[in-house]
């Protein structure tokens, strides 16, 4: 698994670097935004973990430029612990922000239960509660009644389901779904829940403030 880790405190960088070349990684290392942006744009990552404030370009700067060419994990790893701060880094497509001080076992953690997820999932079925999906055939299900759904609808569905009880920022369901365009996502949104959620208990498809959406049953 190749990491690129993209922090301006050499000391911190060259530590999380022998840690993560200790447990089986490979990290490239970048001082600052512009080094990241150049790794980025010549290599393949399996994950980024970015510092927001970075030298050059910035950390919210480099994570749109990665999310304009695809879905790698990006973990943000920095000290700006502002809930609009994380707010921030969720609504432009990070999967995980964790804040320093941290222990190297928390983020080998973190990092190890993003690169299992991947960006997408890749699971043939989904099953949450009494809701059904199946993948290969592109059917769903909800308390044994078959329930249709356009393309775009199921990829949406797909998605949400993927990564069941994370909350899913409205930038990456634009990248992964909408081409980009956020304006699609509330209505679309609004036709799925008709059809999964209207008709039936519990409720899983979830609104999370303006940070994005959840495919989840959640305690009462």
């Amino acid at each position: 698994m190749r990491l690129l880790l993209v922090e301006n405190d050499a000391n911190l960088a060259n530590l999380l670097a022998k840690g993560f070349g200790e447990t089986g990684f490979t990290v490239d290392l970048a001082p600052n935004g512009l080094t990241g942006r150049h790794f980025v744009e010549e290599q393949t990552y399996d994950l980024v973990i970015l510092d927001v404030m970075l030298p050059g370009l910035n950390g919210w700067q480099l994570l749109q430029l990665i999310r304009k060419r695809g879905t790698t994990p990006v973990l943000f790893l920095t000290a700006r612990d502002a809930i609009e701060d994380r707010l921030r880094g969720l609504e432009l497509g990070a999967d995980d922000y964790l804040l320093k001080p941290f222990t190297f076992d928390e983020l080998l953690v973190r990092v190890r239960t993003l690169l299992r997820r991947g960006p997408t999932g890749t699971a043939d079925t989904y099953v949450i509660a009494d809701l059904d999906i199946d993948v290969q055939r592109q059917r769903v299900s909800r308390g044994g009644q078959r329930i249709s759904l356009s393309d775009q609808e199921f990829e949406l569905l797909q998605l949400l389901a993927s990564r069941q009880g994370d909350v899913i920022s409205r930038s990456l369901i634009a990248s992964q779904v909408f081409n980009n365009d956020s304006h699609k996502i509330e209505i679309a949104i609004h036709r799925l829940r008709s059809k999964i959620d209207e008709r039936y208990q519990p409720k899983l498809i979830h609104t999370m403030g303006t940070v994005g959406y959840q495919l989840a049953v959640l305690a009462d």
